[in-house]
C-alpha cells in the first residue's frame, strides 16, 4: 500500500506540473493532492499536516493567480469585458489547437471579441495583447509557486 501512495502522489505531482501550463488540468487540485497522498504514505511522519497547510496555501494561489493573471493583463492595457470574456473563450478553443492554440487562444479571442463590442482596431489589438502578457506572466508565476510547493516537499524530506 505504501508503495502505491507513493507512485499515486508522484503522478499527482506530475500531472499537477502539466497542470499548472496546460488548461483543462487542474494543476494546483493536483499538486496538493500528491504532497497529501506522499504524506499518507510515510503515515504523515515525515511530510506531515504544516507541509501540506503550506501546499493548500500554495495551492490556492496557483488557482487565484490562474484567475486573475489574464483578468489583470487584459484590464492592464484598457480592455473591455468583453476582451475579458473573448480571452477565455480564446483559451478554451485553443486547447484544441495545442501550445500555439494555448499561447494564442487569449489574445486571438480578446481581440476578436473587443472587435465585436467596439470595431476599433488599436484598442481590440491592446486587448489581445494584454490578454497574452497576462496570461504568460500568470504562467510564470504559476509555475514558479509549483515549484516553491516542491522545494517545500522535498525539504520535509531533508529536515
Amino acid at each position: 500500500m505504501t508503495a502505491l501512495l507513493y507512485v499515486l502522489g508522484s503522478v499527482a505531482l506530475l500531472l499537477g506540473l502539466a497542470g499548472v501550463v496546460l488548461p483543462g488540468l487542474p494543476g494546483s487540485l493536483f499538486l496538493v493532492a500528491g504532497v497529501v497522498l506522499i504524506g499518507w504514505a510515510g503515515n504523515f511522519a515525515v511530510v506531515g499536516w504544516p507541509t501540506i497547510a503550506v501546499a493548500a496555501v500554495l495551492g490556492i494561489a496557483i488557482a487565484a493567480v490562474d484567475w486573475l493573471a489574464g483578468i489583470m493583463g487584459a484590464r492592464a492595457f484598457g480592455a473591455s469585458t468583453w476582451a475579458m470574456v473573448g480571452g477565455a473563450v480564446g483559451l478554451l478553443v485553443g486547447i484544441f489547437f495545442g501550445l500555439p492554440g494555448v499561447l494564442l487562444g487569449p489574445a486571438v479571442g480578446a481581440f476578436a471579441f473587443e472587435m465585436v463590442k467596439d470595431p476599433k482596431l488599436k484598442q481590440a489589438a491592446k486587448s489581445g495583447v494584454g490578454a497574452l502578457v497576462g496570461f504568460v506572466v500568470g504562467s510564470v508565476v504559476k509555475v514558479a509557486f509549483a515549484f516553491f510547493l516542491l522545494g517545500v516537499l522535498a525539504l520535509a524530506f531533508v529536515f
